[in-house]
């Protein structure tokens, strides 16, 4: 029998999973982009993501987690809130561009987390829920910071002057 705290975990386990696996694909196709300041930025959000990953994977450990199917995790939109979309990232991004897609994440990731501690049907997951919200809170901090950090970039920045030729 799956408690409400085992599938609340699972979800957790998913959406920090699919948050590192998606920055890390995001790295991917920035290395083949070879924009390597890019492909870095990627892979150290998705070190992020692990790291939180670890967290909740050892808070669930001692839980019989359920074996979720796709399509049974219970997310608004049909996918985790911290995955990033990768219908925002060009080729030509800057990290500026990454940046603001990674506290995007964050927040839907946060507000994701501040739900559950709202509606959640125990305590436990109540609890739980708030802490984790409390910790994508300080990521999203943390990303405001380093985004003041980083210079916008100018108008032009996705114009190419030699583009990818795409042939049939």
């Amino acid at each position: 029998m799956t408690t409400d705290i085992a599938l609340f975990l699972a979800h957790a386990v998913a959406l920090e999973q699919e948050a590192a696996d998606r920055y890390d694909e995001l790295a991917d196709a920035m290395e083949t982009h070879n924009r390597p300041e890019i492909c870095e930025l990627f892979h150290k959000l998705a070190h992020f993501s692990r790291l939180h990953l670890a967290e909740v994977k050892g808070i669930a450990e001692g839980h019989d987690l359920p074996k979720l199917k796709p399509w049974e995790f219970q997310w608004e939109g049909g996918e985790s809130p911290e995955a990033a979309p990768t219908e925002l990232a060009h080729y030509m991004m800057t990290p500026y561009h990454c940046l603001h897609m990674a506290l995007f994440n964050e927040k839907k990731g946060r507000d994701y987390y501040a739900q559950q501690a709202e509606t959640g049907k125990t305590e436990e997951v109540r609890k739980l829920a708030a802490l984790f919200a409390a910790e994508e809170s300080e990521h999203v901090v943390m990303l405001e910071k380093w985004l003041s950090t980083v210079e916008p970039p100018s108008g032009d920045w996705d114009e190419d002057m030699d583009p990818p030729v795409i042939t049939d």
